[in-house]
């Protein structure tokens, strides 16, 4: 509307001539033979007309279509369908008077105010001259009210412009949220693609119950606890025909420390304190690994006392050699 109202304000310099070009060439051809279709007149008529409102027409199209380019582009045959419930008035009517038609209808009269205020204010400073000029002939009165119009309608276009701005920010908000899920909906999408949480919740608890299990169940195997008396427990197994290192089967923190040394000695097996080497096992070796070789040596010691105690704790004729490594490692 702008583009359109600066176009036709920028052309009218020349309207005064080419109208009454027009009306010579009308009457010369009335004059001179009859009104036909094929008569200069009406020639004259349609290339003076658009000559006049050719221009505003082509520029307000552009900038309607480089308006609507902007913002993005949807090419989509499914508005052109035929749907006869846009047809009903019952559907209309509930439209009309729903919250929707009440905020269009809002969006409607807040510019057109805006455009009666300037319309009024404009009027009521000009009122004594539309007064004066209805009763001087001539064409400077002519030329001031085309002013006064002109004034008008490209305050109008500023408050429309400035009105479709405000609009656009709305129109792109509420589909932003009409777009947005709602609490419910994305717990249940979230139930769809990564499953019920309590559900997973459940079932990571009783894989944790089963590999505790599995731990301690382990610890039976384990031929020594090393601990640090509350923090740390490493459960070590080692069978000298079998293995050629020691074997972390089991190891926790606090509790399940505590866990595995109360299933050290429900099963008989030997409990040895030692914060540094349980501190460093726990923390260089995981479950399944054998020990490190610069841990051999504290290791050694530690088997030693406890295979000499086993062996002499059993009668002598039940007595089985000491395996020679761990029979030359020294004791402290």
């Amino acid at each position: 509307m702008l583009g359109a109202v600066m176009t036709i304000g920028w052309q009218a310099s020349s309207w005064s001539e080419s109208w009454k070009g027009l009306l010579r060439g009308a009457l010369s051809a009335a004059t001179s033979g009859e009104l036909t279709p094929q008569s200069n007149a009406f020639h004259l008529l349609a290339t003076t007309t658009f000559r006049w409102v050719g221009p505003a027409l082509l520029l307000t199209w552009s900038l309607a279509v480089l308006g609507s380019v902007g913002q993005g582009v949807v090419f989509s045959a499914e508005p052109l369908g035929l749907k006869w419930e846009r047809l009903n008035p019952a559907s209309n009517l509930q439209k009309l008077f729903s919250l929707v038609g009440l905020s269009s209808l809002l969006k409607a009269v807040i510019p057109m105010s805006m455009i009666a205020y300037f319309v009024l204010s404009t009027l009521s400073r000009d009122w004594d001259q539309i007064l004066s000029a209805v009763r001087v002939g001539g064409r400077g009165p002519l030329a001031w009210m085309f002013g006064v119009v002109f004034e008008i309608s490209w305050k109008a276009c500023l408050v429309f412009l400035a009105w479709s701005f405000v609009d656009y920010m709305l129109q792109r908000f509420n589909f932003s949220k009409q777009l947005r899920m709602t609490k419910q909906e994305v717990r249940e999408e979230f139930k769809e693609t990564e499953g019920n949480p309590a559900s997973k919740g459940r079932m990571r608890r009783l894989q944790k119950q089963m590999r505790r299990r599995l731990l301690l169940k382990r610890v039976q195997r384990a031929t020594v606890v090393i601990t640090n008396p509350t923090h740390f427990a490493v459960a070590l197994e080692y069978r000298p025909a079998e293995m050629a290192a020691p074997l972390v089967v089991a190891k926790g923190r606090n509790l399940l420390a505590e866990r595995i040394k109360e299933e050290a000695r429900r099963h008989g097996v030997a409990i040895v304190e030692n914060p540094p080497l349980a501190q460093a096992l726990y923390r260089a070796v995981e479950i399944g690994q054998s020990i490190p070789p610069k841990l051999y040596r504290a290791v050694a010691e530690i088997l030693a006392f406890i295979f000499r105690a086993q062996a002499r704790a059993r009668p002598a004729s039940r007595r089985a050699p000491v395996p020679a490594a761990i029979a030359r490692a020294p004791i402290v």
